[in-house]
């Protein structure tokens, strides 16, 4: 038997008509062994979702394979008649999904929904007691050895009490759970290979590293392997034993993990890397790769990176490129290799120079005196000056140093439980539970804590979004919780807000002009439309887009874009603190990048303030002044970001940190497991909040909440456990 499981040649899929069709897979060439884990890497749009769908055969309407071979062991998957097919698919081959939430069937219990694939992909027994081929179906005798399978399985993914989770909702389960539900039902048919479509991507930390290692604890047990479709860097240096990367529907460099990281051979594949935030490049800007990804419906000639690239050369647009490989685990499309590494070390060092240049250049841009856009005429160059002094103002009217610029005192939003034909209340969800914080001018304080813990609530209430039912919120001295909802207007300037998802956040009818200078008029700052459209002008040149953005649609912009124009729209009104509600989670490495730059230099030329509310801690390591750690509606620590970061004391930040996935090997700690799922704010347990899920928790933890324990001037946590 071979040790290759899968092997795909030459793999070539196309969507929409014939006459301009999109190539989202172009020569597609790997393999995967048995026990493997093959990581497929790259930015949205490059076709690596489109890759799994056409393994599986599960192309849309308009999608067809145009060429290629894909042999699973000794099958030719593309050669079989779709009978056939949906035998091994969810049988030999099984997939997970990137969003659990709309793969599972929200009419149908759980239990159903895998008792479905437990019936079509079980094999039968023959009399020797040997299993036929996977292809043969078979319904059970009874339907009591179905249920006892569908226990089973979830038993396998690590859901708890798997009797009573079978007969519940999809809405019912954590996100967490619904994708272990799905892990569940993949299993079902015993695969021998398993794709994985971004499986981690909208888990909170502590929950990717669980799904991880049940992956990897399942892989160890039957032998399966895995294509892990991913952009997360770190995901793939802990988890994968193999990568390869894709760009533009093409895969540009393969190599095993260890020399991949070693030192990534491709432009492309470096300049990922770069781009990943950390505490080590605090100082500078992250690496970001300009322009976007090619429209896959155009024909190409050299090297689709081309148009991207710092280190390109004519040679690279002329033919298409060949495979060059700088040592026996590593194989790159890129003709900087052509001569071996000699040409590579020339060319890189050629390039240092020109970006370190570069780098020069945007830092005296950066510093001298602004006429804003360039804009020539009288009227936009006074617009331009009365930005900049409205810049200068903000720095200047910051709080004095040691007083902070927001605080708040015992914050609470608690949502009545209402219940029965006359809606009584019967209780409260504690949403948030008596928070305190502090945030200076000109520093960023990141909020940081798994889903469902409040983070979001807190931002909505110092904005007066969400009323607050108790405690205070003061914004330099004025407390915003007491005054009126008319008296909270004057301070709407000041305090902004930036949403995690920038296309729902804005009105898809309006024009991106009209968006950006919004707050300008309802706030009466600008009443004149020409002057509105000078200063969203500048706005929009500001953050990178440009005044030809104006007259176009928020839907006709890329998520980085969209999400520049909503910083626009932030600093429309000269704020001087900004609400960060999860602005990059939803970004590739590369586009994350630009906006943490923008951010960071908009905070240097402006002197904002964040409230960063994240879950990434890279983003954190690299963007926070100070931290604070969220768990059930309360603050259990915080401190500054190299305390809280480098020395948690509270077990819940140890436990977070711990399984957030590291590329280097030196820099990863070892996972703590939690166990169970956060509790619900509606019935938060006795005693500290996180004691059912700590592995160092005692009897005196149920008993009450434990008060803070300042371990420096700076640093303080919650913990029975911490000894000064």
């Amino acid at each position: 038997m071979s040790d290759v499981l899968l092997h795909v040649s030459n793999l070539t899929a196309e969507l929409g008509n014939g006459e301009r069709p999109l190539r989202v897979c172009d020569g597609i060439d790997f393999s995967i062994r048995r026990g493997e884990t093959l990581a497929l890497l790259g930015e949205s749009g490059c076709g690596k979702s489109m890759t799994a769908l056409t393994l599986m055969r599960l192309l849309p309407l308009s999608g067809r394979i145009v060429g290629g071979s894909v042999q699973l062991d000794d099958s030719e998957l593309l050669s079989l008649p779709e009978r056939e097919m949906r035998g091994v698919r969810g049988g030999r081959m099984a997939m997970i999904f990137q969003e659990p939430q709309t793969s599972l069937n929200p009419v149908l219990k759980v239990g159903d929904q895998i008792a479905e694939a437990v019936r079509l992909h079980k094999p039968a027994s023959n009399a020797q007691g040997a299993s036929p081929p996977l292809l043969k179906r078979r319904l059970f005798s009874g339907e009591a050895e179905v249920a006892e399978r569908v226990v089973e399985l979830l038993r396998a993914v690590g859901i708890p009490d798997p009797a009573r989770r079978a007969g519940e909702f999809p809405h019912q389960l954590s996100g967490g759970m619904k994708q272990r539900v799905m892990i569940a039902m993949a299993l079902a048919g015993d695969p021998e290979l398993l794709i994985a479509d971004e499986p981690t991507t909208a888990l909170d930390v502590t929950i990717q590293a669980q799904v991880l290692q049940l992956l990897k604890g399942l892989q160890a047990q039957t032998g399966m392997a895995v294509l892990l479709i991913t952009h997360d860097l770190g995901v793939v240096a802990e988890t994968a034993d193999r990568l390869a990367v894709m760009y533009a529907g093409q895969i540009v460099e393969q190599a095993s993990v260890d020399a991949f990281f070693a030192a990534p051979a491709h432009p492309y594949s470096r300049k990922l890397m770069e781009s990943v935030p950390s505490a080590s490049k605090r100082r500078g800007e992250l690496a970001v790769i300009p322009g976007r990804v090619p429209p896959l419906d155009q024909p190409f000639t050299g090297c689709r990176f081309a148009d991207r690239c710092s280190q390109v050369m004519p040679a690279c647009r002329e033919a298409p490129i060949a495979w060059f490989q700088p040592n026996l685990e590593q194989s790159v499309r890129c003709l900087l290799w052509a001569e071996g590494p000699a040409r590579l070390q020339r060319a890189s060092a050629a390039v240092g120079v020109v970006e370190s240049s570069a780098s020069s250049l945007r830092l005296e841009t950066a510093t001298a005196p602004r006429s804003a856009t360039g804009l020539e005429s009288e009227a936009e160059a006074l617009d331009a000056a009365r930005l900049d002094a409205a810049s200068a103002l903000s720095r200047s009217a910051a709080a004095p140093e040691g007083h902070a610029l927001l605080a708040t005192d015992g914050l609470e939003v608690h949502f009545p439980i209402q219940r029965g034909l006359f809606r009584s209340t019967v209780g409260h969800l504690k949403a948030v539970d008596g928070v305190d914080l502090r945030l200076q001018a000109g520093q960023t304080l990141a909020l940081v804590g798994e889903s469902g813990c409040g983070k979001t609530t807190v931002g909505k209430a110092i904005l007066r979004l969400e009323p607050p039912t108790g405690g205070t919120v003061r914004y330099n001295g004025v407390d915003l919780a007491a005054i009126r909802a008319g008296q909270m207007r004057r301070y709407r300037k000041d305090l902004q807000i930036i949403f995690q998802d920038p296309f729902a956040s804005m009105n898809p009818r309006m024009l991106v002009g009209d968006i950006v200078g919004e707050g300008l008029q309802s706030l009466g700052l600008e009443k004149g439309r020409a002057a509105r459209r000078r200063r969203v002008a500048m706005l929009l040149e500001q953050v990178g887009i440009g005044e030809q953005a104006m007259e176009r649609y928020p839907h006709e912009f890329s998520g980085g874009q969209r999400q520049r124009i909503c910083i626009a729209r932030a600093l429309a009104v000269d704020p001087k603190l900004i609400v960060c509600d999860e602005p990059t989670s939803a970004l590739d490495v590369s586009v994350q990048a630009q906006i943490l730059n923008l951010l960071k230099r908009l905070q240097d030329e402006l002197g904002l303030s964040y409230l960063f509310i994240t879950h990434d801690i890279s983003v954190v390591a690299y963007l926070a002044h100070e931290v604070a750690v969220m768990y059930l509606g309360r603050i259990v620590e915080q401190g500054t970001a190299a305390e809280v970061l480098d020395a948690p004391r509270h077990p819940y930040t140890q436990a977070l940190l711990s399984a957030v996935p590291m590329m280097d090997k030196a820099e990863r700690r070892q996972i703590i497991r939690l166990e169970g799922d956060m509790p619900s704010p509606a019935a938060p347990p006795t005693g500290c909040h996180f004691h059912p899920r700590c592995p160092q928790a005692i009897a005196d933890c149920a008993l009450a909440y434990p008060q803070p324990v300042q371990l420096s001037k700076t640093q303080s946590a919650r913990c029975l456990r911490i000894e000064v």
